[in-house]
């Protein structure tokens, strides 16, 4: 009978969450292989196992995050308005970032002082933003937004979510604010601005 694998993708799993949290609630100082094996139940052999150390670890917190980003975006259901189809993709925006805060931290601030994203993680980083490309392109192709380059439009509605969401991660937006029914109502304003008129 074989043994049964210890260092499976569950594992895995558990070791990017936990490292997650401690980078973005202690800093990068806070993370040591032995701290994060121990918090998880396992050996430092299990991470090196798994990751081969702590540079590897790092890239795959940062590839992880933009894996998971990616899959929600793309899992959103098309409804053949392009328009309202981006206002959907800025709500997933917002609840992949609050299901996973410890990654998007990783992903857009600089929580990883020393670490440089190679030109693998680049393209993942990349490809989780193709859903927003895909439909701002899509909307302006079929005359539904403005003629505008699709980059503008695109970036700018990044920059919009990614404020927002970013404000509500840190704890800066006001105490009692119906903070889903305004991020939904900014998400509709920026599209009415792109609308052919």
């Amino acid at each position: 009978m074989p043994r049964p694998r210890t260092h499976d993708e569950a594992l895995r799993v558990r070791l990017l969450d936990r490292a997650g949290r401690l980078l973005s609630s202690e800093g990068a100082a806070a993370l040591s292989l032995r701290r994060l094996a121990a918090d998880v139940g396992t050996s430092t052999t299990a991470v090196y196992s798994l990751f081969g150390g702590k540079p590897a670890l790092l890239r795959e917190l940062y590839v992880e995050g933009f894996r998971r980003f990616n899959a929600r975006l793309r899992a959103v259901e098309h409804t053949g308005d392009p328009a309202e189809d981006l206002v959907r993709i800025g709500i997933v925006y917002r609840q992949s970032a609050l299901a996973d805060p410890h990654l998007y931290s990783i992903m857009f601030t600089r929580v990883l002082p020393d670490f440089e994203p190679d030109a693998d993680a680049i393209a993942e980083s990349t490809a989780a933003f193709m859903p927003l490309v895909e439909v701002v392109r899509e909307a302006i192709e079929s005359g539904v937004f403005t003629q505008t380059a699709p980059d503008t439009v695109a970036i700018t509605s990044w920059g919009l979510v990614h404020g927002l969401v970013s404000l509500e991660l840190n704890g800066n937006l006001p105490p009692g604010m119906d903070v889903a029914g305004a991020y939904e109502d900014a998400l509709r304003a920026n599209v009415r601005g792109w609308l052919k008129t």
